[in-house]
């Protein structure tokens, strides 16, 4: 007969005190990202009724107008008319609106604005990174410790707490998986057009600061 290691026994019981006392808070947590998910998903619907999706022919159009402005206030007012986003012509207008900076202190400005911007659209994606992530492990989690008082019910023959625990093991990982998968569709749809709209604002931005260098070496 193989002797057991002393204290073994106080361990494992330790560890399974605090495996089961995570039972509920998993739950409540799987609950709520599953709520979240669904609200993230109406979220996403409705920003993309919204949407103002800008096509290659508008920037390029755009790009131009701002880059044949004969002075600020007429390139401020193609920013103002331009067909974009509200936060883009916010951002342009507000680096239009620094000719009386010096060229370094302007690219300066502009990448903070873009900065802004960038840190904006990161948390926004932050929430369904973390149910992407958390998410399944949280599913998996519900699935094994319901999964111990089970099989130690089976030993006894105690069917009925055995299918309770298989129950709430299969529901805890359905939620955690849907949940992931949800979040996971929105995160890289948003990611996609978080990336345009960077891009686009930019560009626009490189093209606002050189035709405003080019006005200010003339007087302009």
């Amino acid at each position: 007969m193989v002797s057991s290691i002393p204290g073994s026994s106080f361990l494992t019981s330790a560890l399974d005190v605090i495996s089961q006392s995570l039972q509920i808070p998993v739950i409540v947590f799987l609950l709520l990202f599953a709520v979240i998910s669904v609200i993230i998903l109406g979220g996403l619907i409705s920003e993309y009724t919204s949407r103002k999706k800008v096509p290659m022919k508008t920037m390029r159009e755009l790009i131009y107008s701002i880059s044949e402005s004969s002075t600020i206030e007429e390139m401020k007012e193609v920013i103002a008319s331009a067909k974009i986003p509200k936060s883009q012509r916010r951002v342009l207008d507000k680096i239009a609106s620094s000719s009386s900076l010096t060229k370094d202190s302007r690219v300066a400005l502009a990448r903070k604005f873009i900065e802004n911007e960038e840190d904006r659209t990161a948390k926004s994606l932050e929430k369904t990174d973390i149910i992407t992530r958390i998410g399944p492990t949280l599913g998996l989690m519900g699935t094994l410790i319901p999964m111990g008082p089970g099989l130690a019910a089976l030993k006894t023959g105690d069917v009925n707490t055995l299918s309770q625990a298989i129950i709430v093991a299969f529901d805890t990982t359905v939620v955690g998986i849907g949940a992931g998968a949800i979040a996971y569709f929105v995160s890289k749809v948003r990611s996609r057009w978080y990336e345009e709209y960077l891009s686009n604002l930019d560009a626009l931005a490189d093209v606002v600061l050189d035709k405003l260098n080019h006005l200010k070496s003339y007087g302009k």
